[in-house]
């Protein structure tokens, strides 16, 4: 990171995933541009020259990740924090082994407490054999607190037609993911999570601003960390300097910072929060504060799979007309209001 002055902290440049301040660990952007599908939800391309099982290469645009077939993740564990999977673009399947199921996307948030242990399998579907396929989604990283982290695991889906936005005189538009903003209201986030609780000042919003367009952050707790990342266009002015695309600036918390876009349309996600303030220990997709406690994962996912895995397959997807639905553990079903 980069040192400044004024509202500005420090900058860093960004790369597929973003740094954060706790209570967050991390927020990676995944942004493909996938052809046309085959009609089996793989890509109507060669995948020659890709490292199947581990293709991160963005080659032609686009990355089939852990997917072999179909792009995604297949089952893969977790323990000790929340995923927040914001999909603005394309669509998702997602399988766990609390046994749920879903097909989320455009616009949807997925909110997971992964608590004392979950496995899960999220792959991207493509459905349109006759036009591309791009798939966009940001999967953010939430820290629990020690006394949180051992709980239930527990999903959620926030449906875009239930997702607040606030729209400004100038053109801009704010997606309320978390955090109350100017009256407008998101879900509520899972029951354990760090941002149910009032202490905890999570702000998560994605704000899109036109050409020359304004937009003031207000002010939040001076005990919170607040990030600001600018994934999209150049020119984002803040207190007289401009900031190119891919850069993410640490402001001060408590104090209402104005930011605009230059010549040009631009897109920033905004992050803060009251940091939790306990010891982190991270070993690949468990979180939790001591080696021991790591150990312990280990040894109990060898021993459990947390739980098993119920599904015919490591990298479960739905059919190709099917539309967006979630299907909770206890069998209830929930669909958004609208298919599209």
């Amino acid at each position: 990171m980069a040192s400044s002055t004024g509202n500005v902290l420090k900058t860093v440049t960004l790369g597929p995933q973003w740094p954060t301040l706790d209570p967050f660990l991390f927020c990676a952007h995944h942004d493909d541009d996938y052809p046309k599908g085959d009609g089996a939800l793989g890509p109507a391309a060669s995948l020659g020259g890709r490292a199947i099982g581990q293709d991160f290469s963005a080659k032609d645009g686009w990355s089939m990740y852990h997917g072999s077939s179909v792009p995604g993740f297949p089952q893969h564990p977790h323990r000790g924090f929340e995923t927040i999977t914001y999909c603005r673009h394309g669509l998702i399947d997602h399988s766990d082994s609390m046994g749920a199921t879903a097909r989320f996307g455009r616009g949807d948030v997925q909110w997971m407490t992964a608590g004392g242990g979950v496995v899960h399998a999220e792959m991207f579907p493509l459905v349109n054999t006759e036009s591309p396929n791009p798939v966009e989604l940001f999967q953010i990283w939430l820290n629990l607190p020690a006394a949180d982290k051992m709980v239930d695991a527990y999903f959620t889906m926030f449906w875009d037609e239930d997702v607040p936005r606030v729209e400004l005189e100038n053109g801009g538009v704010i997606t309320v993911i978390a955090g109350t903003l100017d009256g407008a209201i998101p879900p509520s986030p899972p029951p354990n999570s760090w941002a149910s609780r009032d202490e905890a000042h999570i702000g998560l919003w994605h704000v899109v601003l036109p050409p020359g367009a304004s937009w003031t952050i207000p002010a939040t707790v001076e005990t919170s960390g607040r990030m600001l990342y600018l994934f999209e266009g150049d020119g984002l002015i803040l207190d007289g300097a401009s900031y190119a695309k891919d850069t993410g600036i640490q402001l001060v918390p408590d104090a209402d910072i104005t930011f605009s876009a230059g010549t040009e349309p631009i897109e920033v996600m905004i992050m803060q929060g009251t940091p939790i303030g306990e010891p982190v220990m991270q070993y690949g997709p468990f979180v939790m504060n001591t080696r021991d406690e790591i150990h312990q994962a280990l040894e109990d996912y060898q021993r459990t799979q947390f739980g098993g895995w119920p599904w015919e397959s490591d990298d479960p997807t739905h059919a190709p007309h099917d539309g967006r639905f979630a299907i909770h553990a206890n069998g209830t079903k929930d669909q958004p209001p609208e298919q599209f």
